[in-house]
């Protein structure tokens, strides 16, 4: 199983979860395709198909065979060959026969992927017999992953999991008590102290890869949809009129505009990280368009859009003045940027691999990167002595990659808490560079961590949906898996002989 979050292969989430999320959540779209008996409809009914086996390798980056099918114009332009549907007949149409092949010419090809389920291609075809027609009002240059969006509704979550949920961001509530995490097309909320699950957000984006709370005790969600949309937005997760889903109080993240308060952008793929100004005035994000957005809180417009990395951007932090930033990319460095001067003032490289995640220390001095390497590395932030980007110290422990790093600002008792792949959570002193604790008992790779507001807590999740709740000192609070109704198979031991 690959595992790696961040990998080309598996579009950011692990292969488990794609799978999952696969299992559980067959769009509106696809399920009304693979059953229509009317005319089939190109847009509502084979576009989806085409978008989720065809589009990441003919779009208009890679276009292989020189074939673009993101737009109707381009899909009928063919490639290297000509014009692969011919309308009204489906067995002469290169199409059909490359989805129906068995051998090298097979698409998806042999490396790729599976092969279109029978009844996909049957519809395909039904398609092209009919006419290939283009929905009526539909222009031929639209842009079909835009199209697909404008329609797609979100699927309802299942009142109960047959399979656990991977986890990507976890967030204490402002006062301590609960924790906040994200699922599969829903934010749950949990109560710390016992583990039990009080309420359910519905939302859009299939998964949340990063939140943090504003001041004012609203919820900023950075996430999306590999491959499709990604999307910030900001929830009130206590408003709203509950229903009962499950036996759990539930409201709707998607179209009640008393939880769903604000959607501050909207892109083709996943926005991954997410950070809040100390003040609550900014937020910025970033994700696999290598772009960072940085947002003014109350008008929700873009006041920077700082493109300064050559692959995704993993991690995102303000400087304590809130007027630069630190961002982690793929592109194995990590980078200082003043938002003031609108210019870059530190490349840092000496992970030598993908970094991960960056966060500050309180006093705006020093910058911290993690990465695939395991090591948390503490480097000059400031240009004191000219000594910029120096390594001051590397802290080391984890015994694989480090995947998130965890903050809390405070001067006195300065705290950082990183997750890894070796399946714990470690808290650090960032300015001695030295090791607190390690926290234990997860049974998977550790993808999330957070921090409570007063710092005595710290909360991580995991990949196959294992939450905990520690205590500063490693006591552990509480202990629950944060997939709804799901329960873990028992392991039988087998006797020993």
């Amino acid at each position: 199983m690959i595992r790696n979050r961040f990998s080309c292969a598996c579009i950011f989430c692990a292969v488990f979860g794609l799978a999952l999320a696969w299992l559980l959540f067959v769009s509106p779209q696809t399920a009304n395709a693979q059953g229509a008996k009317g005319p089939v409809s190109f847009i509502n009914d084979v576009a989806p198909i085409l978008q989720k086996n065809c589009f990441a390798c003919h779009d208009a980056k890679k276009k292989k065979g020189k074939l673009e099918m993101t737009t109707w114009e381009n899909l009928r332009k063919g490639g290297s060959k000509d014009d692969p549907i011919s309308a009204g007949k489906s067995k002469e149409s290169l199409l059909i026969e490359v989805l129906r092949s068995m051998g090298k010419e097979r698409m998806p090809p042999l490396d790729a992927g599976d092969a279109l389920k029978k009844d996909q291609i049957d519809l395909i075809a039904k398609w092209i017999d009919e006419g290939a027609k283009l929905d009526k009002g539909l222009d031929v240059k639209a842009d079909l992953v835009r199209e697909l969006r404008v329609r797609w509704n979100p699927p309802l979550p299942f009142v109960s999991y047959k399979f656990p949920t991977l986890i990507n961001a976890v967030a204490f509530t402002p006062d301590n008590k609960r924790v906040v995490v994200g699922g599969n097309h829903e934010l749950t909320v949990w109560d710390a102290a016992t583990g039990k699950l009080s309420r359910r957000i519905f939302t859009r984006a299939e998964r949340a890869h990063q939140m943090q709370f504003l001041p004012d005790g609203k919820l900023v969600v950075a996430g999306g949809r590999p491959g499709q949309e990604g999307d910030v937005r900001i929830y009130n997760i206590d408003a709203g009129t509950p229903k009962d889903h499950g036996g759990v109080p539930s409201v709707d993240g998607v179209n009640d505009k008393a939880v769903m308060l604000k959607e501050l952008v909207q892109v083709d793929d996943s926005i991954l990280a997410l950070a809040v100004s100390k003040d609550g005035k900014k937020i910025a994000a970033g994700g696999t368009d290598r772009m960072v957005r940085v947002f003014d809180v109350d008008t929700g417009k873009v006041e920077h859009a700082v493109e300064n990395h050559a692959d995704w951007i993993l991690g995102v932090a303000f400087t304590p003045d809130g007027k630069g930033l630190v961002t982690a990319s793929r592109d194995k460095t990590a980078k200082l940027w003043d938002l003031v001067a609108k210019e870059s003032l530190l490349t840092f490289p000496d992970h030598q691999n993908t970094v991960y995640a960056v966060t500050m220390t309180s006093d705006g001095v020093f910058g911290l990167s993690a990465g695939e390497d395991g090591a948390i590395r503490i480097w000059q932030a400031t240009d004191k002595a000219k000594a910029i980007g120096k390594v001051s110290k590397s802290m080391t422990g984890h015994a694989k990659a480090v995947f998130r790093l965890a903050s809390h600002a405070d001067a006195k008792n300065p705290l950082v808490a990183s997750a890894g792949a070796d399946m714990t959570v470690r808290l650090w002193n960032p300015v001695a560079g030295t090791p607190l604790k390690t926290l234990a008992g997860l049974t998977e790779w550790v993808y999330a961590v957070a921090i409570s507001p007063d710092g005595q807590l710290v909360a991580g999740g995991a990949a196959n949906g294992e939450v905990r709740v520690w205590k500063t000192d490693g006591s552990v609070v509480s202990s629950f898996n944060a997939t709804p109704g799901f329960v873990a198979p028992k392991v039988v031991e087998t006797p020993k002989k």
